[in-house]
């Protein structure tokens, strides 16, 4: 069955005046009428009225002229040669070009010609190449997308709910996560529980294992290299432990209180020693403490963070700076560093034999604490420091001003950490719960991601060996597990040459400044070293005369009250 009906209309019939005519009723259906409303009837006469339900519509077609379009392609190659010029033979070919040249036709040939290159090289010369060109348009996308994503999170079971302080992955299982809690009062006395977890970050659903040191809160942890297994721990007494996941959660060995730190302990961190089993921790007391596995009934060496202006005047703790943060490469040894609660950073050498010899570097880093200080993997020379409202990367060889960092943000840094496989790549986390994360090849004046891991401030960070995994700990005691991109995870082959550069020519820059700075206030010391010469070869004044002009000052002030 047809259902559709098409209406056809000529174009010259558009706009005609409808004619209607009227047709015979058609009975559907007959109803009584209602003998009480019939009475009410008026009858009127017919009303003709005009309607149109539908609008007018027109469909034209048009055959327009077609455009033939062919492709043809042109095979050049080299002629205008002789058939005696051998074109294969360059020796030949290079005689003949000699021979033409030498021709006047050809001189001539080529002066007639300059003046068009000569016009087309002016014409681009005027083409400015640093003008945006076509600022209007949309800018495109980058090729590639970077970006981050929280595959995981551990919440730690307590109440009230306790900040995690730091953070330690384990070397060798690389899914376990050790975290220190804390949670107390401005006289550091615990409010909540003061144990420690450890994770195994495939099954947040509950901690591995429980580190209990009674009363005493754990303020970090650190894994050891060489016995995997064992786990130093500084607390908020002072003291120092270590703890063997395969015995419990209860430590193994803990020192005497009386050769522990005066204040907390703040960092711990494994040296690079024969045994293995050598660490050293710090505090705000201003000590650094060398220690052994095998015996925590002594200390095997002992240095005061005080900068000394000699090396024969003593340190005293009374004026050491207290210590926040610590960084130790094991490829060097003998040296460490320390970032202190006043916003320096110390250059330590163990070897050293006098005072000033153990401490001879300093770089006045940040306003405030130096919450993370670490080295780069893969220039040793050029370490991160963390603090106040940005970040700085420093140089060994520049002591007065890093050579790069970032912008003062709203928010205040909390922790940062280089990439151990990108080595351009660091990341910071803030108090306002973001996660920025900066690569020193692509920008250097805003990051090339920033994400919103959480609400809560993010206080600790730790990256994970592989590179594509790095852990944020939470004030609300959450560890978020985030997952990098594969090309945040990854280096180029012409990545490290380029950073080496860029590295070499800040320092040099910075290098620069420095020896400016220097000459500008040496010629500011020189007037000042002339007239204080100056009032020294003046002949003494009277005392006689000075004394008479003292006493009349003070008589006319007398007076004038």
């Amino acid at each position: 069955m047809d259902i559709v009906y098409q209406y056809n209309k000529r174009r010259c019939d558009f706009g005609r005046q409808p004619l209607f005519c009227e047709q015979g009723p058609h009975l559907c259906d007959s109803i009584a009428p209602d003998m009480a409303e019939r009475k009410r009837y008026i009858l009127r006469n017919p009303v003709h009225q005009f309607t149109q339900n539908t609008l007018p519509v027109s469909e034209h077609h048009v055959n327009t002229i077609r455009a033939e379009y062919t492709n043809s392609g042109a095979n050049h190659a080299e002629g205008g040669w002789p058939k005696d010029v051998n074109v294969t033979d360059p020796e030949a070919t290079q005689r003949y070009r000699r021979k033409i040249e030498k021709d006047d036709n050809y001189i001539h040939c080529v002066m007639s010609l300059s003046g068009g290159m000569e016009h087309y090289v002016l014409q681009n010369n005027a083409i400015d190449m640093y003008r945006s060109y076509y600022a209007e348009m949309p800018p495109l996308p980058p090729p590639e997308r970077s970006s981050v994503r929280v595959v995981n999170v551990c919440r730690e079971p307590a109440r009230p709910p306790r900040r995690v302080r730091q953070l330690c992955w384990h070397p060798d299982a690389g899914a376990q996560l050790a975290a220190s809690y804390t949670y107390v009062d401005w006289d550091r006395r615990p409010l909540a529980a003061t144990h420690s977890l450890v994770w195994d970050t495939q099954r947040p659903q509950e901690p591995l294992l429980v580190l209990d040191a009674g009363r005493d809160a754990i303020m970090d942890l650190a894994y050891g290299h060489r016995p995997p297994h064992a786990l130093v721990g500084g607390l908020l007494s002072g003291r120092v432990g270590v703890w063997d996941p395969r015995h419990g959660g209860k430590p193994v060995a803990l020192c005497a209180p009386h050769i522990a730190h005066r204040d907390l302990t703040r960092r711990v961190l494994f040296i690079h020693s024969k045994s293995g089993q050598e660490f050293f921790s710090s505090g705000p007391d201003g000590v650094c403490k060398w220690w052994d596995l095998r015996n925590l009934d002594e200390v095997t060496d002992e240095l005061i963070i005080d900068l000394v202006k000699s090396s024969s005047e003593p340190q005293n703790m009374a004026t050491a700076n207290g210590v926040s943060a610590l960084e130790y490469e094991p490829t060097i040894p003998t040296r460490f560093m320390v970032g202190t609660e006043n916003g320096l950073i110390i250059a330590g050498n163990r070897k050293g034999k006098t005072a000033y010899e153990k401490l001879p570097a300093k770089y006045e880093a940040n306003v405030g604490p130096i919450w993370s200080l670490e080295r780069n993997p893969g220039f040793l020379k050029n370490f991160l420091s963390v603090g106040d409202w940005t970040a700085r990367v420093w140089s060994e060889d520049c002591r007065e001003s890093p050579i790069l960092w970032t912008p003062a943000t709203r928010h205040r840094f909390s922790a940062g950490a280089w990439s151990p496989t990108r080595l351009s790549l660091m990341l910071l986390t803030q108090y306002n719960g973001v996660m920025t994360v900066w690569d020193l090849l692509r920008r250097q004046h805003e990051p090339v991601l920033s994400a919103q891991i959480c609400t809560e401030p993010l206080l600790s960070l730790r990256m994970h060996e592989t590179g594509t995994m790095a852990a944020c700990g939470s004030q609300q005691g959450n560890i978020y597990l985030v997952e990098l991109s594969q090309n945040l995870a990854q280096t180029d082959k012409n990545d490290k040459g380029l950073l080496t550069a860029m590295l070499e020519r800040e320092s040099k820059r910075e290098r620069i400044l420095e020896s400016r700075l220097r000459e500008l206030r040496l010629k500011q010391r020189q007037p000042e070293r002339g007239a204080s010469a100056l009032a020294l070869a003046a002949p003494p004044a009277d005392l006689g005369a000075v004394t008479q002009q003292y006493n009349q000052t003070v008589r006319r002030e007398l007076a004038n009250m």
